[in-house]
């Protein structure tokens, strides 16, 4: 069912990315139980809770951008209609960043690190970082120009993987005043998720809708000029929500507030308009399973990342709530709405096709994607309640931290058993990935072509 050779790279990229998702969940959990429990000390010093949120969040970073990688590389030759520029150059580039993140990991164990939150790879090391993004713009660049047709998603998804590899550039050089090295930080932190990886989402949703429906691509397209547009008004200003504690002018806060929780309406608006056109579509639903998580992520990603990003971003409210379990609770929902959702979409929509089966048996799939879900909203709620008890001890009844601690260990206790829930989800999904077999036909059924 490989339509084109060089989609092969993308398995390598896929598995791998999986492979890190497990890590990263299991030490998330492993991050709660340093919450919820008084560790002895002897461990503590062994493996301190800031080495393991460094390998937490860069593993996040890590297995998501490899999903993406990998991605693109599945998509494009289908997209351009033609191989990928050099499969040489993409295998190249998976060993660059996979051995820069192994050795990164290795080094967080033994204090290598810059020390900047989701930023704490050495210069050493950004440098392979950068080496292995320019061969991945380079190489989707000149696939891209070099294809005969030319499409909006093409050139969307170009779009996406360039500014995010610019933007990674300001997380490099150092600053002598906190304020100025946390004004470029959020331009990496924030116009990588709010913007280029955004960019990228848009852009492989609308190749996938487009695949799975069949509905015409002008339907579909016409929400990425949307996408686009919305990106170049809402995702740069959004960034001044972040600005509250490095002295910035007053505005940025409420432009930033509003204009960042609007980033995830396109995405929405996609699925929405396209399902109203699935009733005109050309395929049949061969596998519902890889809808569900399209209606899923654009649910989850306009609920955490919108909804309780807007929320939580509101000046008046961010007064309190920065850098509080708040935080937390709408990262975990965002990122796993926006952007986790969307790589699992990836690999269900490539797997069946490296595997050669046309469908599947989804059970185990569905298991995977309730379990998640439903436990992840749990887990964000949990981090929300945990939050608001901070919120009001720490800064409101100006208790001080140990002491406020103690009255949200319960809580904590509570996100171990759903982060285990998820953890198990996780491994479901994965495993259904790994072993997708395919669906018993019923007596008279024939095998429909459509993803």
């Amino acid at each position: 069912m490989i339509k084109y050779e060089s989609q092969k790279v993308a398995l390598p990229y896929m598995v791998l990315s999986l492979c890190l998702f497990v890590l990263q969940v299991i030490m998330g959990i492993w991050l709660a139980i340093n919450y919820a429990f008084a560790l002895p000390q002897s461990l503590v010093d062994l493996f301190s809770f800031a080495t393991a949120r460094a390998i937490h969040t860069n593993l996040l970073v890590a297995w998501m951008l490899l999903g993406f990688m990998g991605g693109s590389y599945f998509i494009l030759p289908e997209e351009t209609k033609g191989e990928l520029y050099s499969t040489k150059i993409a295998y190249l580039q998976l060993v660059v960043f996979a051995g820069t993140a192994v050795v990164a990991v290795v080094g967080f164990l033994f204090g290598w690190t810059q020390g900047s939150p989701l930023l704490e790879i050495p210069p050493a090391l950004d440098v392979l970082i950068v080496v292995a993004a320019l061969l991945f713009v380079f190489n989707v660049g000149m696939t891209v120009f070099k294809a005969k047709e030319k499409t909006l998603v093409q050139y969307m998804l170009l779009g996406g993987v360039t500014f995010l590899a610019v933007m990674y550039l300001f997380g490099h050089p150092f600053y002598k005043s906190i304020n100025t090295d946390f004004y470029y930080w959020w331009w990496v932190i924030h116009l990588w998720v709010e913007g280029a990886w955004e960019l990228i989402t848009a852009a492989i949703m609308a190749f996938i809708l487009i695949k799975v429906t069949g509905v015409d691509r002008k339907v579909v397209e016409k929400w990425l000029y949307v996408e686009t547009g919305i990106f170049l008004f809402t995702g740069i200003v959004g960034t001044g929500h972040h600005y509250y504690w490095i002295g910035a002018p007053d505005y940025w806060l409420w432009w930033g507030g509003i204009f960042s929780a609007l980033e995830p309406l396109p995405v929405l608006l996609m699925v929405v308009d396209t399902w109203l056109h699935v009733k005109e579509r050309t395929k049949p639903m061969v596998n519902p399973l890889l809808w569900t998580y399209i209606v899923g992520m654009a649910l989850y990603h306009f609920l955490g990342a919108g909804v309780w990003g807007f929320i939580h971003t509101l000046p008046p409210i961010n007064y309190y709530t920065h850098g509080s379990q708040i935080t937390v609770s709408h990262g975990h929902l965002a990122f796993f709405g926006a952007y986790a959702l969307l790589n699992m979409i990836i690999f269900y929509y490539a797997m069946p096709q490296f595997k050669n089966v046309r469908k599947y048996e989804a059970k185990l799939g569905y298991w995977g994607f309730w379990t998640m879900c439903v436990s992840m909203l749990f887990l964000g709620l949990t981090f929300g309640i945990a939050g608001v008890l901070q919120v009001y001890l720490e800064r409101f009844l100006d208790i001080g931290y140990m002491t406020a601690h103690f009255t949200m260990m319960f809580w904590f206790k509570v996100a171990i058993f759903f982060g285990v829930c998820f953890l198990a989800g996780v491994l479901m999904t994965v495993t259904h990935l790994f072993t997708l077999k395919p669906a018993k036909a019923a007596e008279g059924e024939q095998v429909l072509e459509g993803y």
